[in-house]
């Protein structure tokens, strides 16, 4: 298949690699982003990306945590001067409050208050893009300033919550996959086993080794690989030596979200 312009310069900006380079590897791999991800590392020349942070709408998201309930809400505009303003910001939280007392049925009529109240006079596009409810022992937040990120802590009861705001700073900046190395599959860590047998095999000072010897290597490396995607064994963000885990406490965190807009 042909590969075009746009699918280069989205592989050039997930991966920071040259277009030359994203475009042999689009077309060793038919197209597929994924794949060619995949096919750059093993040359050495890219790390892992994640599509989650590929949107590109304007907007921003507000969370409100009660208690043990947490409600997500997103909203989706033209433009991130207006995303920015305090008459957005303002909207978020009214539509946010309206879809709390009312419940998930009423994205529709949320929908219809945002076109009826704030379209016109902003001046934008507005679409309510989500809102999702979470529950659990306790509930925890953190919102970046720009309000495009953010985060969610849901843990056991009677933890302390301005540990758990803070993790879910932790968790905006440090982008986990897993909260545990034991949620990570076997498939997961068979791939990067791969990938990191075809990166060896290219560099001049391991590939004249065999394959035996370098898989004895890599098996050394999966515990690091897992633990750098793993939220309670990576290093707190805010005190480095010290890991998520001991700072929150190993059980006390039973989900974590992240979202982006």
């Amino acid at each position: 298949m042909a590969i075009t312009a746009a699918q280069v310069k989205e592989l050039r900006e997930i991966t920071g690699i040259g277009m030359m380079e994203c475009k042999k590897a689009l077309e060793a791999t038919g197209g597929d982003m994924e794949k060619a991800v995949e096919e750059l590392r093993k040359k050495g020349l890219a790390k892992a990306a994640k599509k989650a942070d590929r949107e590109t709408l304007e907007g921003g998201i507000n969370i409100h945590t009660d208690g043990a309930t947490a409600h997500v809400v997103s909203i989706s505009c033209e433009t991130d001067f207006l995303a920015n303003s305090d008459k957005f910001k303002a909207m978020l939280q009214d539509i946010t409050v309206y879809l709390k007392d009312n419940g998930a049925d009423s994205k529709e009529a949320a929908q219809e208050k945002i076109n009826k109240e704030y379209a016109l006079e902003l001046g934008e596009n507005l679409q309510l893009k989500n809102y999702q409810t979470y529950t659990g022992g306790m509930t925890a937040s953190y919102v970046h300033s720009n309000g495009k990120l953010a985060a969610l802590i849901v843990a056991a009861s009677g933890t302390d919550e301005e540990k758990a705001k803070q993790v879910a700073m932790h968790v905006t900046a440090a982008n986990p996959e897993y909260l545990s190395p034991n949620d990570i599959s076997d498939e997961v860590v068979e791939k990067e086993k791969a990938i990191q047998l075809e990166i060896m095999k290219n560099d001049p000072n391991m590939g004249t080794k065999s394959d035996e010897v370098l898989l004895k290597i890599i098996e050394g490396k999966m515990w690091k690989f897992k633990s750098e995607i793993s939220l309670l064994e990576q290093a707190f963000v805010i005190d480095p030596n010290m890991k998520v885990k001991a700072f929150i406490g190993e059980d006390a965190i039973e989900a974590f979200y992240r979202f982006s807009v």
